[in-house]
């Protein structure tokens, strides 16, 4: 049973005055059990955790500092363990603490080149000539957030790992790795995931999986946003890529679906909304189809936003599956 049912919600991106709306929503609407918070305004993601437990829900507190230097990144994490601890003392097996995410890219020194995205670019090129560093490197790193966290920190304790990453989940209670499908090789796909489950001692949980709402989009997975030229003088959409949104909430769908008959203990949708890929009726510029995001938002500052197909996907498999827990419960 797929116990976790969660979607991640990116909360600096979120309007201040939205957020217990949308949590309520998430709780209410999606049906979810958890919620995984992402931030690096420390304040607002307390205050996002705070009232993501009024709402009923479980939290997965998720510090994210980018193209940072570590020691700044581990002050950061210490700062919202500290806070996060305040939480799980008075809301005790509802609050997680990750260390972190994708560190081989998001932490500066791990592949050496300035920046986050150079850094993917040059895991995803040449991820066999890396492997070695970042695995040795990563370890190293992981033991000192580890060591950070736990001074301050006595909940339950995770990672979001990249696909990519070798993590020595020892250090951690939940193993936490973000699996995004890609491709047309699904067998190869669940034979990976299924012996992730098999071999972990740990609860296994994935951490992010999604895709974007056009056609294809379900073969590129993670990759959906490359279809952005970021660079132009408006952000636009390269070549030929009808909106679809129904292939975005199948693939959501399928996965969920997959997780629980795998046996996986949670998993978190990538992502609630994502602000900085707008909807617009002019195809060539709704950046909306390339994002990750269950709801569109509209270009501006209207806070407003439409579920989308995958909205009420989730929402349906979510559902389905709080009544088989409740059924089974009575047996």
């Amino acid at each position: 049973m797929l116990t976790v049912r969660g979607v991640s919600y990116l909360v600096d991106d979120a309007p201040p005055g939205e957020v217990g709306r949308d949590l309520r929503v998430i709780r209410e609407e999606l049906h979810c059990t958890a919620v995984m918070l992402i931030g690096t305004d420390e304040e607002r993601l307390i205050r996002a955790a705070e009232q993501a437990l009024d709402a009923g829900l479980e939290i997965w507190v998720r510090p994210h500092l980018r193209d940072r230097p570590r020691p700044e990144v581990l002050a950061h994490l210490e700062r919202v363990a500290t806070a996060a601890e305040r939480l799980r003392a008075a809301h005790p097996d509802r609050v997680t603490l990750l260390v972190g995410s994708e560190f081989s890219h998001t932490a500066p020194g791990i592949v050496p080149l300035p920046w986050s995205y150079l850094r993917l670019l040059a895991i995803l090129r040449a991820r066999r000539l890396l492997r070695r560093r970042i695995t040795r490197k990563l370890d190293a790193f992981l033991d000192r957030a580890a060591r950070c966290a736990r001074q301050v920190f006595h909940g339950r304790l995770s990672y979001a790992a990249a696909g990519w990453e070798q993590v020595d989940w020892s250090r951690f209670d939940v193993a936490g790795v973000s699996l995004y499908r890609s491709g047309d090789d699904h067998a190869g796909y669940e034979r990976r995931l299924r012996s992730l489950v098999r071999d972990q001692a740990r609860p296994v949980v994935v951490t992010e999986f999604g895709c974007g709402a056009f056609t294809g989009a379900d073969l590129r997975g993670a990759a959906s946003f490359r279809i952005v030229r970021w660079f132009a003088e408006q952000p636009e959409i390269r070549g030929d890529h009808p909106r679809d949104e129904r292939t975005q909430a199948a693939y959501l769908g399928e996965l969920i679906g997959l997780y629980d008959d795998a046996g996986v203990h949670g998993c978190f949708v990538f992502t609630f909304a994502m602000r900085g890929f707008p909807h617009r009726d002019d195809p060539r510029l709704d950046l909306d189809k390339a994002g990750f995001g269950i709801v569109k938002v509209a270009d501006g500052d209207d806070p407003a936003w439409t579920p989308k197909a995958a909205f009420h996907e989730v929402a349906h498999r979510y559902r389905s599956l709080l009544r088989e827990n409740r059924a089974n419960r009575k047996k």
